[in-house]
Order: C-alpha cells, then structure tokens, then sequence
C-alpha cells in the first residue's frame, strides 16, 4: 500500500565536531531543527553525542536521549554502527587502517578487535528498542572484498568460503535483533561485501533469508557502479528498511571508468555530490519508494566533494521536503463512478 516517507531527516556523522553545536547532542539536534530537519540518525560510535554502552543498559538514559531530541524537535531515526559493522568482517589487507575504527585496547588484535564490534552491534539492537527504534542501520564488513576483480585468477571456494564465513558472524547479531524486536538494514556499498544486489542475495542465503536482515537503500552507490537504482528498489522493496538520500555523479571519459583511476574525489569520474548537484533521479525514487510502501524516513548523507558540509546542510531540509509525496487516500477519477452493486457488476458481465 503506498505510504507517505517521513523527513527531512540528517545523518549526523559527518557533522559532529569538538567544536559547538555540533560537540553535544542537545546543539546538533537544535541547529539541525532549525534548519528544517524533523529526524536525526545518531551515530552510536561518537561519544560526544550517545554513550552506546549505557544506553544499552539504562532506560533512563534512553529516555533522557530521547527528550534531548524532543525537546529540540527532532525524532531520532535511527542508531547507526557503521563504524562497528565494518569490524565484523575485515581481510587482513585492512588490518591496519581499520584499526583506527576500534578502541587502542584492541589494536593489533584482530579477534579481540572482532569481538568488541560484535558486541558493539548487539548493543545498539538493545538501545534501538529502548529508544522505541524499529530499525538500526550499519556495515557487512569485508573478507573478499580485495578480490573483487578476477585478476589474479581466484581459487574455486575462496568467494563462497568469504560468504560462508560472513553469515556464521552475522546469524547471531541478527539472532539477538530478532529477540530485541529490531531490523538491522545493511548499506550497500563498495567496499563492503554486500554491495550490489548479486551479493545481497549472497549474504541472505549465507544468513538462512534472516527476517531481520534489510536494506539501507542509497542511491548514490549505484550510481557509481552504473547499476538501475530503479530496479533495485522493484527487485527488493520488501527488504528496504532505511534510506540515505545522497547524491553522485558518474562522467567517464578517455582517461577514467568505473575505477577512477586512484584520483582523489574531485578529480575522479564517479564522485558524491550534494543534493540537487548530481545525476540521482530523486523524483522517480520517492514515487517508487512511496509506491512500495516505504514507510520510514528520507535521511540526508553530507558527503560533497565540492559544496561545504553547512551548505549542503542548508540546502537539504527543502530539498527532501520537496520531494516527499503526500500520498492520496482516494482515486483521482472518483468523482465519475457509478456506485453499481454487484448484482449490476453480474448483468454487466452477462452472469446475472
């Protein structure tokens, strides 16, 4: 049944700062109400604004959390552990760069490393239902990533091994969502293991078709794979549970593809843009979405390599409310039926 997508909500990740408002909860909330925003997806891994630990423990601390945001007027959306999914799963090429993602005790410890994320994304299936969420979103990891081009050859096994091995560490998170009342949607994304549809597939037959495994939906990764983002939404409407509403552009020419040939962000082909300033049909996705019956909310990513991020904070809270459809409770042509009864309908068809 079609439905009417919640928002204009912000993803706070890439806005908080040591610096006010965006060092405490209660400012972030405040500054981005003002600029129009009804919904807020905290990060759990900033300490600045949401001690995960506690509100894994505390329903008073939930509570407190929640009035924050109230009193600012804003809901929150939903807890993200991104940064704690990408632990789950990491090949060893990224031992050391994903380090800096975990707390010091655990560098250079893989397993320890592992567990601390593991127990990280359960907590925020705990704290998500204290805070009344039904949806929390985050990372797959990767173990095969490194070996997404087929050059060298790959060994027979080594990508089923991969998969495999992400669904025993993902079926008892999603185990413990399923006790806690809470959806886990997954964002699909390049360098992840999970990053189109083919691997989604993948991951939920790994995960036995989970119920509580879904899909944070962003068009913007599509894009830059040149993958129909319309026709993801049609092939898995009833896994999408949570929307990043981002922008990308693509523009190949005689000197880059998909890859980009290791150029930084503003000199690359495939590259993130601020709403309205890349090549995402928006328009076409919240009537498909609204169409599915998406039913929760329109998250603005800031991730421009150009538009600062205040500026593209401005400029998102309209842009989203412009494109949400208020879904209609009646038929158009209405106004022109003829209120027959089914004995009419039955003469009508020659049965009476």
């Amino acid at each position: 049944m079609p439905t009417t997508i919640k928002g204009p909500a912000i993803f706070l990740a890439q806005f908080a700062g040591d610096a006010a408002p965006f060092d405490t909860l209660p400012g972030i909330t405040r500054w981005a109400a003002d600029l129009g925003y009804r919904g807020v997806q905290i990060p759990a891994n900033d300490a600045r604004l949401f001690d995960l630990d506690t509100a894994a423990q505390s329903q008073d601390y939930c509570d407190e959390i929640k009035g924050t945001c109230a009193e600012a007027g804003v809901e929150i959306t939903e807890l993200s552990t991104h940064i704690q999914g990408q632990l789950v799963a990491v090949n060893p090429a990224y031992d050391t760069l994903f380090d800096g993602f975990a707390p010091a005790a655990v560098h250079g410890d893989p397993k320890a490393r592992t567990a601390w994320a593991v127990d990280q994304v359960k907590k925020a299936a705990t704290a998500s239902r204290r805070l009344g969420l039904k949806t929390a979103v985050t990372f797959s990891g990767s173990l095969a990533f490194p070996y997404l081009y087929p050059w060298p050859q790959r060994p027979a096994g080594l990508i089923e091994e991969a998969f495999a091995e992400l669904g025993r560490r993902w079926r008892p998170i999603l185990d413990h969502y399923e006790e806690e009342g809470v959806d886990l949607a997954y964002e699909i994304h390049p360098g992840e293991d999970i990053f189109d549809g083919a691997t989604w597939e993948m991951f939920l037959d790994a995960v036995g078709g989970h119920a509580r495994a879904k899909i944070l939906y962003d068009p913007s990764h599509y894009v830059l794979q040149c993958l129909d983002y319309l026709a993801f939404i049609d092939l898995y409407k009833d896994r999408i549970a949570a929307f990043h509403v981002k922008d990308a552009e693509f523009n190949p020419d005689g000197r880059q593809g998909v890859y980009s040939g290791y150029q930084p962000w503003v000199e690359r082909a495939g590259r993130f843009r601020s709403l309205g300033d890349g090549q995402v049909d928006f328009g076409a996705i919240f009537a498909r979405l609204s169409a599915a019956g998406f039913d929760s909310w329109a998250v603005m990513e800031w991730e421009c390599c150009l538009k600062s991020p205040e500026q593209g904070a401005r400029e998102g809270a309209p842009f989203i409310a412009s494109k949400i459809i208020e879904v209609t409770g009646k038929a158009f042509d209405d106004f022109a039926g003829s209120g027959v009864d089914r004995e009419a309908i039955r003469k009508m068809l020659g049965v009476a």
